[in-house]
């Protein structure tokens, strides 16, 4: 045996799916969801779920993408791309057009709650306004 191929190395690898659930922080319901939606696919022994790194790295990929608003359906595409393009230029392509699209929308949401937010400090002055006209406080 050698120092590069240790059989400890290669089962620390690998994971169950209560593991992985723990160690991301989700459920398994929602690895399992994931695993349906085609976004991931752990081997199987039987009817167990074993993730190796590169299961367990897409879901932390899965779980970025969410986080920062994508659909499953565009995360899948950018993870299909990363399959299908060693190096990776289409994936980065379609990804900064994904961005661009994300940040407009963050942006233009971000404008209508500072509107909503003036707008509600304004209300809350005109009618603390109109207590204390009417000798009232609040």
């Amino acid at each position: 045996m050698t120092a590069r191929h240790k059989p400890s190395d290669d089962h620390a690898a690998l994971k169950g799916i209560q593991e992985v659930a723990k160690e991301l922080g989700l459920t398994m319901r929602a690895l399992r969801f994931y695993e349906d939606k085609g976004l991931i696919a752990p081997q199987r022994v039987g009817t167990t779920r074993i993730y190796g790194k590169r299961e367990v790295a897409r879901v932390r990929l899965v779980q970025r993408g969410r986080r920062l608003g994508f659909t499953v359906r565009e995360i899948q595409e950018f993870l299909d791309l990363y399959d299908a393009d060693p190096e990776h230029v289409e994936q980065m392509r379609l990804l900064i057009v994904r961005v661009r699209e994300r940040l407009a929308e963050l942006e233009q949401r971000r404008a209508g709650i500072e509107e909503a937010i003036a707008e509600l400090r304004e209300m809350e002055r005109e009618t603390l306004e109109s207590l204390e006209k009417a000798g009232k406080s609040a």
